[in-house]
């Protein structure tokens, strides 16, 4: 009996269950809410709206459902991106509508689309995931036990909590502050009070938010530190009530001219 060799073993093998291993790497390399992120028809539209809803009447319970999540996707964070896409065309529609408002045309309104969804959300929202994740990992995880599994806070979950804190702010400042636009044109107190405390009331509810994102998390402690920026928003506001005026800088920064 001829002795079997390794040959078409050597030849045939490692291809096939090696380039099967670099697929699902590569695969599992991208973050799922990216890979599904312009496939609409496997988006929960009617689940993301009801997240926005809840955000606004009653945000705890948005966070009861991540223990379901983590449960049955073995991950805090979203992997759905319909709240990313509403959240985005909710913005696209509004710079239309500030760009009609001032007259900026298409290429303004275009203009403005990118800077209110890739600096004011995407941006300025990785920036504060980045620095919430890093803190609560770095001080909040809490002590366990040498038997139980490690828990780390993901980047991602900071992003979603960065999403959910930010839609709030979204109809305070560029819904809210729309409408009320003829007012926070004029010179005088009144106006400075009103428009001031659209950016106060604004800021605490992202920062009530966030601490409530957090909070969530059954391996943090102490997450009230992230409810201690409100002490220091608190004595900006009532300082800018001297005289400056926190909207109309901000509708000059944007569009040029309040």
């Amino acid at each position: 009996m001829l002795p079997i060799t390794n040959e078409y073993a050597r030849n045939t093998s490692p291809p096939s269950f090696g380039g099967s291993r670099r697929h699902r790497r590569s695969s599992h390399s991208i973050p799922i809410i990216l890979r599904r992120l312009f496939r609409f028809p496997q988006m929960d539209f009617e689940f993301a709206l009801w997240q926005m809803a809840y955000l606004l009447i009653a945000p705890r319970r948005v966070y009861r459902n991540i223990y379901y999540h983590k449960q049955t996707k073995n991950q805090w964070a979203r992997d759905d991106p319909a709240f990313l896409v509403l959240l985005a065309s909710l913005l696209c529609v509004s710079a239309v509508a500030w760009g009609l408002a001032y007259g900026l045309g298409m290429v303004g309104i275009l203009r403005a689309m990118l800077f209110m969804v890739l600096v004011d959300f995407l941006l300025v929202g990785s920036l504060a995931a980045t620095f919430t994740w890093f803190v609560s990992n770095r001080f909040l995880i809490m002590d366990t036990m040498a038997h139980a599994v490690e828990q780390k806070v993901e980047w991602a979950y900071a992003f979603d909590v960065h999403c959910n804190s930010f839609f709030p702010v979204f109809l305070i400042t560029y819904v809210l502050q729309f409408f009320f636009m003829p007012v926070l044109k004029h010179d005088n107190w009144i106006s400075l009070f009103f428009g001031n405390t659209i950016y106060f009331c604004a800021a605490v509810w992202y920062i009530y938010g966030t601490f409530l994102g957090f909070n969530a998390l059954p391996f943090l402690a102490h997450t009230e530190l992230f409810l201690y920026p409100i002490l220091i928003g608190t004595i900006l506001y009532v300082a800018s009530l001297f005289g400056f005026n926190v909207s109309q800088n901000i509708l000059t920064l944007y569009f040029g001219t309040t």
